[in-house]
């Protein structure tokens, strides 16, 4: 075997990924029953190799710090760190999503329902006894066949990533190769969790006893996966109207929603279709699938919007650019777009020119926002601190059950069950890369009401300038980097705070 080059990892990269991300978007999409990472792997095999792990690493630590040549770099090892612990867990993630795809639920009567639409029933469920016995099965089931699964993974992950060389421990190599600190992170959601409780404890309290008709200290996940629903809003967001409505907006601000064909929609109901929508880039920029499953109502918009803002993301970016910055980096900036999207769910003006949300309703809708805005920061919050201690490896993996049923408790004040600790995980820190983007997304909105005024997503110069100056650029900066570029002002929850604020108390 040659000895690698960057260059060479360059083309392989580019020829890997596109074959990586189709048999994802197909399994995921439903239109194979199974996916086949390990032949994609093993096509690769060069990509994944000691060699090439020695190549980015050395590249990595003979780079000046701020340079662009540091910044390839690093992009290069987390990429190549990544697919070589991916590889090793290719099997166990295509265990995975094939166990998705075929496994069902069964409850206490027989009745036999499938894994992949829990989560839709359980949001769309109004009687909390089936709410509870289809809960009680989906724990059971996962509990006895997935939780073991995701808590191998996770234990092979943490030993795979501590034996690249890079750092001594699992967070330090995350923090060294993603440019975040996790320590610092770790206390801006310490200090969030205390500085939105009160503010959390009024707005929880009032939406599970008026819109639930429960006690606040029985409320479960599976409650708030129907509070969150909003059902009473449905028919303000037909879903006739909504690629209609979302496509109009954008071309309003100046943006193609299609990127001149090169964002392919598909919204077709499919069995074996995960619930979950997700934004697939096979070639970037040329081929860019946005996956729907709809729920209904208001949330399909929200989803639409969010998966929509990725997938412009990729899009839009520059052709030119070099693989790394258009395929890799760090993903709170596409996270932060897809947020910039859904988030015009929260601008009262935006609701009663696109939806058909009467003015009485559009304010008791931002309060239900704000109540889901919280929840979900607040969640992720959590999510980061239970995480931090799942790769940290000071808590053994029998206690962290306990540990992740208390955590979340405390972040949500909903109950969560001991089943969901290795299951309600995103691997290598996602939930960092959420809590990042939404801090961006606040600064990005801030940036472009300055810009563009309030009504920035419907002036015909704000598209280009966002295609231009975010989107073009794809993730070749750091989230901290963008926000100062773009408003000159560093990450905080700051701006978050107050958003939610303003939103629990719209009248």
């Amino acid at each position: 075997m040659s000895t690698p080059t960057l260059d060479g990892l360059r083309r392989e990269g580019e020829a890997f990924m596109e074959s990586l991300s189709r048999e994802y978007y197909r399994a995921q999409a439903g239109l194979q029953p199974d996916a086949h990472f390990q032949e994609i792997y093993a096509r690769h095999a060069a990509l994944s190799s000691e060699d090439a792990l020695d190549l980015t690493r050395e590249t990595f630590r003979g780079t000046t710090p701020g340079t662009e040549d540091r910044r390839s770099a690093r992009l290069m090892l987390d990429w190549v760190a990544e697919t070589r612990v991916s590889r090793a867990l290719a099997e166990s993630d295509e265990r995975e999503i094939a166990w998705e795809g075929s496994a069902m639920a069964k409850l206490d009567d027989g009745t036999r329902i499938p894994y992949q639409r829990i989560a839709i029933d359980l949001a769309n469920m109004s009687d909390r006894r089936d709410r509870q016995a289809l809960e009680r099965a989906r724990a059971r089931l996962v509990n006895a066949e997935l939780a073991p699964l995701r808590r191998q993974r996770f234990e092979r992950e943490r030993d795979l990533v501590e034996s690249l060389g890079i750092g001594p421990t699992y967070n330090a190599t995350f923090a060294e190769v993603s440019g975040i600190d996790l320590a610092v992170l770790a206390a801006q959601c310490e200090g969030f969790l205390r500085d939105t409780q009160a503010m959390w404890d009024d707005i929880f309290r009032e939406a599970v006893r008026d819109k639930l008709g429960l006690d606040p200290r029985e409320a479960t996940r599976a409650d708030a996966l129907a509070l969150l629903r909003a059902r009473e809003f449905d028919a303000a967001f037909p879903a006739n109207a909504l690629e209609q409505v979302v496509r109009r907006q954008m071309a309003e601000m100046g943006i193609d929603a299609s990127a001149n064909g090169r964002v392919i929609v598909d919204a077709a109901e499919r069995e074996g279709k995960r619930a979950r929508a997700f934004c697939s880039p096979v070639r970037v920029p040329a081929e860019v699938y946005l996956v729907l499953r709809p729920h209904g109502g208001q949330s399909d918009y929200r989803t639409f919007l969010h998966e929509l803002g990725h997938a412009l993301h990729f899009g839009y970016t520059r052709p030119d650019y070099p693989f790394e910055f258009r395929w890799l980096g760090d993903n709170s900036v596409t996270e932060s777009y897809a947020m910039l999207c859904d988030h015009l769910l929260h601008d009262a003006a935006w609701l009663r020119r696109y939806t058909e949300l009467g003015k009485a309703d559009v304010a008791a809708f931002l309060r239900a926002a704000g109540f889901e805005e919280l929840q979900f920061l607040r969640r992720y919050c959590a999510k980061l601190l239970y995480e931090v201690a799942l790769y940290g490896g000071e808590v053994p993996w029998d206690a962290l059950p306990d540990l992740y049923v208390e955590t979340l408790g405390r972040g949500t004040t909903f109950k969560y069950d001991t089943a969901d600790a290795f299951v309600d995980v995103d691997p290598r820190f996602y939930s960092a890369r959420y809590l990042r983007a939404w801090q961006l997304q606040a600064l990005i909105t801030e940036s472009l009401r300055e810009r563009f005024d309030a009504d920035w997503y419907r002036n015909p110069s704000a598209g280009p300038w966002i295609t231009s100056e975010l989107f073009a650029e794809g993730q070749r900066e750091l989230a901290d980097e963008l926000a100062q570029r773009v408003a000159s002002r560093a990450l905080s929850f700051g701006p978050l705070v107050r958003a939610t604020e303003a939103l629990v108390s719209a009248s």
